[in-house]
C-alpha cells in the first residue's frame, strides 16, 4: 500500500500549492520549524545530559525535568505543527525522500523512548534525586534520546538535497526505498 496517491492529491490542493509557492509563508514556516527545533532539542539535551549524569549533577533530576518540560512541550508542539505544514507544502517530494522516511521512523522511535522513560524510570525520579550515577535505565533513555535526535536533525537537514529524488533517476535500490514509480511508468501511462 502506497501513500503516493494521497500525497499527489494533497499536493494538488489549493492550500498546498499556495503554501509551497508563497514568497514569505513557506520560509516563515520553515524558520519557525528550525527555531522551535532549537528550543526543544536544546532543552532535551540539557535533560539528557542530566540523565546521563554529565551535567547539572547537583540539581535533583525532578527539578530539572519540572523546569525544562514545559519549554520542551511548547517547542515540540510548535515544531510538530510547522513540520506538518512543511510536509503539506511539498508532500510528494517529502514522501519520496529517503531522508524524510528515516526521519519519520526515528521520530517514532524518539517518541517511544520518551514514552518509555515517562512510564518507567521517571516514576521513581524523586527516589534517585542527585544519586551518582543515575539509574541505568535513565542513562539509557538519555543516550538514546541524544542519538535519535541527532539522526532526526541530520535527516531533516538532508531532506533539502535532491540526491535521490525520483526525477534524478536514483537507481533501483533508491527507487525502492523512496517509493518512486518504476522508470517505465510515466505520468501519461498512469493516467
Amino acid at each position: 500500500m502506497s501513500l503516493l496517491p494521497f500525497c499527489e492529491w494533497l499536493a494538488s490542493t489549493e492550500w498546498s500549492i499556495a503554501l509551497h509557492e508563497s514568497l514569505y509563508m513557506y520560509p516563515l514556516v520553515e524558520s519557525v520549524h528550525v527555531l522551535t527545533l532549537c528550543l526543544f532539542v536544546g532543552m532535551s539535551v540539557l535533560l539528557d545530559l542530566r540523565l546521563l549524569g554529565i551535567a547539572l549533577r547537583k540539581v535533583p533530576a525532578q527539578e530539572v525535568i519540572d523546569r525544562l518540560l514545559p519549554w520542551m512541550i511548547a517547542g515540540f508542539t510548535i515544531m510538530f505543527v510547522s513540520g506538518v505544514l512543511l510536509f503539506y507544502a511539498i508532500p510528494v517530494r517529502s514522501y519520496q525522500n529517503v531522508f524524510f522516511r528515516i526521519k519519520v521512523i526515528t521520530l517514532v522511535a524518539a517518541g517511544a523512548n520518551a514514552w518509555a522513560f515517562h512510564r518507567g524510570v521517571h516514576q521513581k525520579v524523586r527516589e534517585w534525586g542527585t544519586s551518582q550515577p543515575p539509574p541505568r535505565n535513565a542513562r539509557l533513555a538519555g543516550a538514546a534520546s541524544l542519538f535519535l535526535w541527532a539522526v532526526i536533525i541530520v535527516c531533516g537537514r538532508m531532506i533539502a538535497y535532491n540526491w535521490f529524488d525520483c526525477d534524478m533517476n536514483p537507481g533501483p535500490t533508491m527507487r525502492l526505498l523512496t517509493g518512486c514509480a518504476p522508470k517505465s511508468m510515466s505520468k501519461t501511462a498512469i493516467n
